[in-house]
């Protein structure tokens, strides 16, 4: 699996009824945490003060990312995302020759 780091912007459209606000978030928590349990959401942060999160994906390809991970989240309709795939680099004190 391949790392991305995805970048979403929730924008509630204007009249929506906060109960659907509120279902779709509930919702939306259920399915990072299925994702987070099948190894396709690593981390995920939430800059102090904006609508949006900023968090390390896994997926096979851009593809599933989009279709299979991002595209079944309860307010992905209302997201934007930025994505960049990700590799390791070479001074990452975290990566894989770490312990060598």
């Amino acid at each position: 699996m391949r790392e991305f780091l995805v970048e979403l912007t929730t924008t509630v459209p204007e009249g929506t009824d906060p109960a659907e606000v509120d279902r779709r978030r509930a919702a939306e928590a259920v399915r990072a945490a299925e994702l987070s349990a099948t190894g396709h959401l690593l981390r995920l942060w939430r800059p102090v003060g904006e609508p949006r999160s900023i968090g390390v994906w896994l997926a096979a390809d851009e593809y599933e990312l989009h279709e299979k991970v991002i595209g079944t989240l309860p307010l992905r309709a209302w997201m934007t995302a930025r994505i960049t795939p990700l590799v390791s680099h070479p001074n990452d004190p975290g990566g894989p020759d770490a312990s060598a």
